[in-house]
């Protein structure tokens, strides 16, 4: 499937959000998650499918002041 994650082309064998953060090795750590510009509360991302040329972000916490 083609995404475009936090603004990068790429071409990944994922169908939902959730797949999509244990390919790119994001499972398990805290982090907030949005989909063509919505929230996607982490309850729901087994459940949220994806589709070509959706636009993914993940963001992570920052420590620091």
């Amino acid at each position: 499937m083609r995404l475009i994650i936090n603004g990068e082309p790429q071409t990944i064998a994922a169908t939902t959000l959730s797949q999509l953060l244990t390919a790119l090795d994001y499972e398990g750590e805290w982090l907030a998650t949005a989909v063509n510009g919505e929230l996607v509360p982490r309850e729901d991302r087994d459940d949220h499918a994806l589709n070509d040329n959706d636009r993914v972000e993940i963001l992570t916490p920052m420590q620091g002041g």
